[in-house]
C-alpha cells in the first residue's frame, strides 16, 4: 500500500505539471487574441484612410474598381 508522504508528493507533482500545462493553454490564447487585435487595427486604419481619400474626390470621379479618384481628362467638361 503506498503511504501518505507518497500520495501528498504525487499530488503535489500532478498539480504543478497541471498548473504549468494550463498557464501555457492561457499563453497561447493571449498570442493569438493580440495577433487579431493587431490585424483589425491595421484594417480599420486602412479603411479610414480610403474613407478619406474617397471624402475628398470630387462626386462621380471615385473608381470604385481601382479604389482611387480619377480625374478629369484635360479639355474635358465634366
Amino acid at each position: 500500500m503506498l503511504s501518505t508522504p507518497r500520495i501528498i508528493a504525487a499530488v503535489a507533482a500532478l498539480s504543478i505539471v497541471a498548473s504549468f500545462l494550463l498557464w501555457v493553454y492561457w499563453r497561447g490564447g493571449d498570442d493569438v487574441r493580440i495577433s487579431i487585435e493587431r490585424q483589425n487595427n491595421e484594417a480599420g486604419r486602412t479603411a479610414d484612410d480610403v474613407r478619406s481619400r474617397f471624402d475628398l474626390c470630387p462626386p462621380r470621379m471615385w473608381d470604385f474598381r481601382a479604389s482611387k479618384c480619377r480625374r478629369p481628362a484635360e479639355g474635358s467638361r465634366h
